[in-house]
């Protein structure tokens, strides 16, 4: 099976890497043709992958996120977001942004960083995890070296 990883370009803001980091969860076990066609409803259901108002999710927004027919309806990976989003805007708090929270695991090998990544979000595989760094401009080793 061959897998089209998207262009590398780092996120502007702090929602760009939430939503980056979105697509790598949805994109998991599903065809990434599917979450592609798929990503401007998810951009409107998740309110533009707004950190603040993800996080402040409860479970209305989850049940209206079940209900919405547009986007896949995976229950854990929406819960996961909203996870996420939260776990994303205590790094925030401490790093001042998201890209400082990951210069901050500068020091780290990539097989660390992909422990501690992996330690506080939900849903991110090694191979997620792989994508989200790939795809957020991060180094990142080859793609056959990426579990070693």
């Amino acid at each position: 099976m061959t897998y089209e990883i998207p262009p590398r370009q780092r996120p502007t803001d702090d929602n760009g890497y939430l939503e980056q980091m979105t697509k790598a969860v949805f994109q998991a076990g599903f065809s990434w043709k599917v979450i592609g066609d798929k990503w401007p409803n998810f951009r409107r259901a998740f309110d533009g992958f707004d950190v603040e108002k993800v996080a402040n999710y409860d479970a209305l927004d989850v049940d209206r996120l079940l209900a919405d027919e547009s986007i896949v309806r995976n229950g854990r990976k929406i819960e996961a977001t909203i996870h996420n989003a939260r776990v994303m805007q205590e790094l925030i708090a401490r790093h001042g942004s998201f890209y400082n929270y990951l210069r901050s695991l500068d020091s780290l090998d990539y097989a660390g960083r992909r422990r501690e990544l992996h330690r506080r979000f939900r849903h991110l595989g090694p191979t997620g995890i792989f994508v989200f760094l790939y795809c957020v401009d991060e180094e990142v080793p080859d793609w056959e070296e990426r579990n070693a």
